[in-house]
């Protein structure tokens, strides 16, 4: 029997397995949004049980516009998974922040088009709120945990999450650049909207590879630069989930866990039962 576990870990480019990991096992939970991206490995490291998704399945899969992201994170919580770390590659926007930098960011905005958002799409209407789409207890343990590691760290910053799989136009970049973003990558939304959803704790370590397409002097974001970078970034982000993860794994004290508290304006009993019986796993103590 699968035994629940807490703490997981999305990982993105580069990062496709959890280094460590002992009393292993797999998992594939069926979701009533099909299959995950790749089944789920779960072990313990250091004393924590952790369940890792490799984003775009071993092997690299699987492009941005593609991902299951609803199957993603339906799939973590019918596991037990309370906290999300994410893993992802993205570019800078800002001189300050360097290529092998990592960004702990605070703020999305969205570029995406068409990727399904939301778990409450038929059946029941629910506006949660995501003034503030991470958690912040589980960004500062990251920061901490990269800081700790003795890598450069912004604790803050606003992802541009675009669509892909192209990379930005120079001139979409520069536009980016001037509405005060720090990075731009592919993968943060809907993840961060749908582990709200989920009710879980979502934070993202950006692993930086690139300057994007703005920098005068620097080389242009390429699919061989961000391979390139990512390689090193990889070993570092081991490094710090490795410390970062018993501190997450603690008693949370953020409100996540209430996310959709009052964010459910459909009448329970007007609620159709099988929605109510698909969504059971997301609003069950709600609608009961």
């Amino acid at each position: 029997m699968t035994r629940l576990v807490r703490m997981a870990v999305i990982g993105g480019s580069g990062l496709y397995r959890m280094e460590g990991l002992t009393d292993v096992e797999e998992a594939l939970p069926e979701t009533p949004f099909g299959p995950p991206s790749d089944p789920i490995v779960m072990g313990d490291l250091d004393g924590v049980r952790v369940a890792f998704l490799a984003r775009h399945g071993r092997g690299h899969r699987l492009n941005p516009t593609q991902l299951p992201a609803r199957a993603n994170i339906y799939a973590l919580k019918s596991l037990g998974v309370e906290r999300i770390i994410s893993v992802s590659a993205v570019g800078s926007l800002k001189e300050e922040v360097r290529p092998l930098d990592m960004v702990i960011p605070d703020q999305l905005i969205d570029r995406t088009r068409g990727r399904p958002s939301t778990f409450f799409d038929e059946g029941v209407v629910v506006h949660a709120p995501f003034a503030d789409p991470f958690c912040p207890e589980l960004s500062a343990f990251l920061a901490d945990g990269v800081e700790a590691a003795g890598a450069a760290v912004h604790r803050s910053g606003t992802y541009v999450v675009m669509e892909g799989p192209l990379f930005s136009t120079r001139a979409e970049s520069f536009l980016y650049r001037s509405w005060g973003a720090s990075i731009i990558g592919m993968t943060a939304l809907p993840e961060a909207k749908l582990a709200r959803e989920a009710e879980l704790c979502y934070a993202t370590l950006a692993c930086v590879t690139d300057y994007d397409g703005w920098h005068e002097t620097e080389e242009s974001v390429s699919a061989e630069l961000v391979v390139r970078n990512l390689q090193r970034n990889a070993a570092n982000a081991q490094h710090i989930l490795r410390g970062v993860l018993p501190r997450a794994a603690a008693q949370r004290s953020c409100q996540c866990h209430q996310a959709l508290g009052k964010a459910i304006v459909t009448a329970t009993e007007a609620v159709p039962a099988p929605v109510k019986e698909r969504l059971r796993l997301l609003l069950g103590k709600y609608l009961s």
